[in-house]
């Protein structure tokens, strides 16, 4: 990988990979770090990193690491903590962005990440897989029971409306 490889890098997906991080961590400072520190490696790893593959590698990159700051702080959701009546969502209100916010929020670490990765960044399920180390049926199991969560979250329209 060039050094113009590199910036155009940088300039391609330093956003992409920070929204990202910051929606899964919901902490800037720890998102800025975690984007830094994958280009950093990108830096020092460029010269054995194709640079059409350089996306891949600063997800995967960012992504172990993210995995990393939530095993030591110990942040992990865990689904038999919510009492069954908090899984619906039952009371009447009209901003469906922050009850959709909430709902991900809730879902099991694995399950978040892989519904992001394929629903807000676009990834296929095999770049999925590859990102998180998990195989295609794997990363499409996740992303099914992801969205039965969330549909059982937000429950039918006339709820959220």
């Amino acid at each position: 990988m060039t050094v113009e490889e590199y910036n155009q890098c940088v300039d391609a997906h330093a956003d992409s990979l920070y929204r990202f991080i910051l929606k899964n961590l919901r902490d800037r400072e720890y998102s800025h770090d975690i984007v830094q520190d994958s280009f950093e490696k990108l830096w020092v790893n460029r010269n054995n990193v194709d640079g059409t593959k350089a996306k891949s590698y600063l997800f995967t990159t960012a992504y172990h690491t993210m995995i990393d700051h939530l095993r030591k702080t110990k942040r992990l959701d865990n689904r038999e903590e919510i009492p069954p009546q908090a899984i619906t969502h039952s009371k009447t209100y009209s901003d469906l962005q922050e009850i959709l916010h909430e709902a991900i929020q809730r879902l099991p670490e694995t399950q978040r990440m892989v519904l992001m990765l394929r629903d807000y960044e676009g990834y296929s399920y095999q770049e999925i897989g590859e990102i998180t180390g998990l195989n295609e049926s794997q990363v499409k199991v996740y992303i099914y029971r992801a969205r039965i969560f969330l549909k059982d979250f937000i429950g039918t329209p006339e709820n959220v409306i």
